[in-house]
Order: C-alpha cells, then sequence, then structure tokens
C-alpha cells in the first residue's frame, strides 16, 4: 500500500497509456494543444483577416506615392431629328453617329506630405496587425495552458479518488467479516459504509468537473465535436522532474529588472501603444500641412468620330486621327476659408495625440506591475508547491501508518476517515500548486521575450 501511494502518479500514467493505446489515438501534448488552437481558433483567423487589410492598406499607399492614377473611356451615341452639325454649328435634322475615345492620366505632386505620412501610417498599422496576431496567439496559448492544467488536475484528483474508493471497499469487506465474527461492531462497519459514499461521491463530482474542463479545453481549441480529445496527464511530459519530483528553478529566466526592462520594450502591448503615439503625431502633422496649397500634374488624349446620314465622311481611322488631341495640365488648389474645419482636424488630432501618449504611459506601468506581480507570484508559487510537496508525503506516510492501524483495530473507523481526508487534501494541494507555478513560470518567461508555445 505505501509503494501505492508513493507512486500513484506513475501507475495513473501506465492506466492512461493502455487507455490511449485501446482508443487507438496518441494523447496530445500541451505543446500540441497549444498549435491546434492556434491553427484552428477563430480568434486567429479574425485577426488574419484584419492583418491582411492592413497589408493591402500599405500597398496602396506605396502606389498612391510614386505612382499615377490612369483612366480611359470610351463613348458612343445614336442620334435622331434635330442636332448641332459641328462643322458649321448650327442646328440641322438628320440621324447622326459619334464615337469617342479618351486616356487620361494624373499624379499629385504635393499635398501637404498626406501621401507620405500615410505610407508611414500604413506601414505601422501593419506592424501592429502582425503585433496584434502574436498577442491574440499567447492570449490563446494561456487560456489552453490554464485549461489543460485544469484537466490534467482533475484526472489526477479522480486517480487518488480511484484509490481512496478501492481502499474504502476493501477495508468495508474486512469489516463486514470482523462484525460476523464479532471482533467490530456494527456502527463501525456504518462508519465505513458511510465513509465508501463519500468517497465515491466526491470520485463522481470530481469526473464530472474533469469532464467540463475538458469541454472548456475543446472550446478553446475548436476542437471537432465527433473527436474524442484525449491528452497527455503525465506531468512528467510538461514539468522538469528529477527522481519524480518538478525541479524548481530560481529566476532562471533572469533578475526582475532585467526581465521588466525586456518587456518595456518588447512587449506587445507596449509595442502597439508606441505605434499608435507614432501614427497619431503623423495624424496630426499631416492635419498641420492641409493649410497648404496642392499640386497636381495631369495629361491626357481624346479623339472622335461623327457622320450625318447622306453626308460625305471621311474614313473612320482618318477622322480619328485628324480629331486626336493632348493636353496637360498643372493645377494648384490654394485652401483659403472652409468653416475652420481644418482647424477642427487639427484640434482633434491634438487630442488623439494627447489620448495616446496618455496610454502608452498607462500601458507601461501596466506592464511593468504585470511583470514584478509575476514574478513574485512565480516566486511565492515555488514556495508554495515545496511546502505542499513536503506535506503531501508526510500526509502519504501516515495515511499508510493509519490504515495498518485500521486493520488491526487500533483506531476508529472515523480517525481513519480524517486521515484520509488529510491525505486527499495534501494531494490536491500538491497537484494545485504545482500547476500554478508551471502557470506562473510560463507567464515570467513569456514577458522575458519566450512565447508560450515554444516553451
Amino acid at each position: 500500500m505505501h509503494n501505492s501511494i508513493k507512486y500513484y502518479w506513475i501507475v495513473s500514467a501506465l492506466a492512461l497509456a493502455v487507455t490511449v493505446s485501446a482508443s487507438g489515438q496518441n494523447p496530445m501534448t500541451l505543446h500540441d494543444c497549444m498549435e491546434y488552437a492556434i491553427s484552428n481558433a477563430t480568434k486567429i483567423r479574425i485577426q488574419q483577416a484584419e492583418t491582411g487589410d492592413a497589408r493591402i492598406a500599405r500597398r496602396d499607399a506605396l502606389l498612391s506615392v510614386f505612382l499615377p492614377s490612369i483612366s480611359a473611356g470610351t463613348s458612343a451615341s445614336y442620334s435622331f431629328g434635330r442636332n448641332i452639325d459641328p462643322e458649321t454649328n448650327t442646328y440641322i435634322n438628320t440621324v447622326s453617329f459619334s464615337n469617342g475615345y479618351n486616356l487620361s492620366a494624373g499624379i499629385t505632386l504635393f499635398n501637404g506630405f498626406s501621401a507620405v505620412n500615410n505610407l508611414r501610417i500604413s506601414q505601422t498599422s501593419l506592424k501592429m496587425g502582425e503585433t496584434r496576431e502574436r498577442q491574440v496567439e499567447a492570449d490563446i496559448c494561456l487560456a489552453v495552458m490554464e485549461a489543460y492544467y485544469n484537466v490534467v488536475y482533475y484526472k489526477r484528483l479522480c486517480d487518488v479518488y480511484e484509490e481512496q474508493v478501492a481502499v474504502a471497499e476493501t477495508a468495508l469487506a474486512k469489516a463486514r467479516r470482523q462484525e460476523e465474527l464479532g471482533q467490530k461492531g456494527h456502527a463501525d462497519v456504518i462508519q465505513m459504509e458511510a465513509d465508501l459514499a463519500d468517497r465515491r461521491y466526491d470520485l463522481v463530482t470530481t469526473q464530472n468537473a474533469c469532464k467540463d474542463c475538458l469541454i472548456q479545453l475543446e472550446d478553446l481549441m475548436f476542437w471537432s465535436m465527433d473527436e474524442e480529445l484525449v491528452i497527455d496527464t503525465d506531468y512528467r511530459s510538461f514539468a522538469g522532474t528529477q527522481d519524480d519530483h518538478v525541479v524548481i528553478l530560481r529566476e532562471p529566466e533572469g533578475t526582475e529588472e532585467s526581465i521588466v526592462a525586456f518587456a518595456l520594450t518588447h512587449n506587445p502591448g507596449v509595442q502597439i501603444a508606441d505605434w499608435t503615439r507614432q501614427n497619431a503625431k503623423l495624424e496630426l502633422n499631416t492635419a498641420k500641412w492641409q493649410i497648404l496649397p496642392s499640386v497636381s500634374l495631369n495629361g491626357g488624349w481624346s479623339t472622335s468620330y461623327y457622320s450625318f446620314q447622306g453626308a460625305q465622311q471621311a474614313p473612320y481611322w482618318d477622322m480619328l486621327q485628324r480629331n486626336g488631341g493632348e493636353y496637360v495640365s498643372l493645377s494648384v488648389s490654394v485652401p483659403i476659408f472652409n468653416r475652420l474645419s481644418r482647424q477642427s482636424n487639427i484640434a482633434r488630432r491634438r487630442n488623439a495625440l494627447a489620448r495616446a501618449e496618455a496610454e502608452y504611459d498607462q500601458k507601461l506601468r501596466d506592464v511593468e506591475s504585470e511583470v514584478r506581480r509575476a514574478v513574485q507570484d512565480r516566486d511565492g508559487a515555488a514556495t508554495a508547491y515545496q511546502q505542499a510537496e513536503r506535506k503531501a508525503e508526510v500526509q502519504a506516510e501516515a495515511y499508510t501508518l493509519n490504515l495498518k492501524k485500521l486493520e488491526q483495530g487500533l483506531i476508529s473507523p472515523l480517525e481513519f476517515q480524517t486521515a484520509g481526508n488529510n491525505y486527499l487534501k495534501a494531494q490536491a494541494d500538491e497537484m494545485n500548486s504545482l500547476f500554478k507555478y508551471l502557470i506562473k513560470q510560463a507567464v515570467v518567461r513569456y514577458y522575458n521575450g519566450v512565447e508560450y508555445v515554444n516553451q
């Protein structure tokens, strides 16, 4: 019994392997679940579409700076009755046909640096889109990690309760036999039956909680409802272990100050806030330059053909060539008064810049606080896990001794139930503190530049 308690992690892992082999599906590790969620989650697909829009906007801004706009057109008309003779400019009653062609091009030479600023804004917006995509991936990975650990936690807790149910059933059967032999009273048997009922109830409740967490994990991963999700619940596959114990590393990612300094420069939230501030500055400059004249260059070519019923007309191609003409124009537009709309736009852009700068300062403060809290939580969780691990070892040994005492009739069933409850609580606290530590450690590593999926 002592060996079963000490190594129940390994026994349950072997039981899981048998189940997986029977179902024919390899268990998915935490890394597999993260990659699957990134590939299939709808939030990722939505953000990828928005990033695609930003990439198209950058291309349009780039083309508007260096390439002119070109357009071509043609027209054809057939008229009846009273018309104007293009040669004599007098009205005549006849049937006429006309056909025209035109080609034009134009480019803006100067518009207050609006095109250049729009190009810079679009480039920054594309960076923001790509960074938001990574941020969404990180949020999904963290949510998947928490749901994954919840499933593993309740699965391990189910293993402990199953062991307790088996022990309670064996003890009850022995107590009934001892009652028949007159070695135990009926009250002791009833107490052990109540203890068995409690263990079975706790097992069913824990199994239901495990199923709920598994459904939550499937939703986060966008897992197919027609397939069963099987995950690897062996804690040694995602936690550093040594002699069946998790290795706690103190500050393996660097000092708190170095992590804070790195996060304030490379954290996606900080980068997005900084780029938003830069775009606000560019938009303000663009609004200020709109009070200057705009200069554009245009050119084009056009020709036409016309004919009247009963009149002698030149050949089609000869008339098109004869009527062809070109033009080149340079236009300057000077803004004078537009009901103070430009001044209002400048004021709004100035307010937007002030808001972006304040949001950037707030984001720096938030990220610094989050990093310091994450480091503190990681260290606290590491200490809590070490204490919980020691408590679990002591309670497991105490439970084994109390089980032997119960078999020898040295303690009452009520005392044994108390010892069993202490053992269960110790095992639950150990697993809970372990997974809390792993999550906090992953958060600190993320702030130090290691993506969740690469940990």
